[in-house]
């Protein structure tokens, strides 16, 4: 019953997560056309940015409830195996070198389901922008929480990152399809 009910949920955050990323897919557009702002530290990298199905695959795999969770030893591991697991690699690299940007992401204002949010110390994915809410490991183990909450504002101003597909990234390999 509790797998019933944990796969309900994750369809139901992916339904909303779907139609929140259509609206946005607009004005993302318009974000990546303008250019980056003088104070922000961007790494230059070519490629696409993902579109909304694959930011989706991004969530599926985060909350796929028969995707073991507890072996990732932290926040940035985690959403490494996420990202792998949904088929896009990226080299590991912990939170705060994420915080400060790495090959492979693009920083960008306004997240959508399925980019990366990161503070010095801790990151996750992001499920739905519209509640703020993200997907990390917490204090009591992998789960949701509201990224606009004083504990999470206590820690600083959280970047946002999006994956770029097509960038040469050594050591890296594709993660098998669901389907194989």
């Amino acid at each position: 019953m509790q797998s019933h009910t944990r796969s309900a949920v994750a369809l139901l955050i992916c339904g909303m997560a779907l139609s929140t990323g259509w609206a946005q897919e607009a004005t993302s557009a318009a974000d990546a056309s303008a250019p980056p702002s003088k104070t922000a530290r961007q790494k230059h990298t070519k490629g696409k940015a993902l579109n909304s199905d694959e930011r989706l695959a991004v969530l599926a795999s985060a909350l796929d409830s028969k995707t073991p969770r507890f072996n990732e030893r932290d926040c940035s591991h985690l959403v490494h195996a996420i990202y792998q697991r949904a088929g896009f690699p990226y080299s590991y690299a912990d939170s705060d070198d994420l915080y400060d940007g790495v090959e492979g992401f693009q920083r960008i204002s306004k997240p959508e389901p399925g980019d990366v949010i990161v503070w010095h110390g801790h990151a996750g994915i992001v499920v739905r922008p519209s509640r703020h809410v993200f997907y990390s490991i917490l204090h009591a183990g992998p789960g949701i929480d509201d990224y606009t909450s004083s504990y999470w504002k206590a820690r600083g101003e959280p970047r946002f990152y999006r994956y770029v597909k097509d960038f040469s990234c050594k050591g890296c390999t594709l993660a098998r399809s669901r389907n194989e």
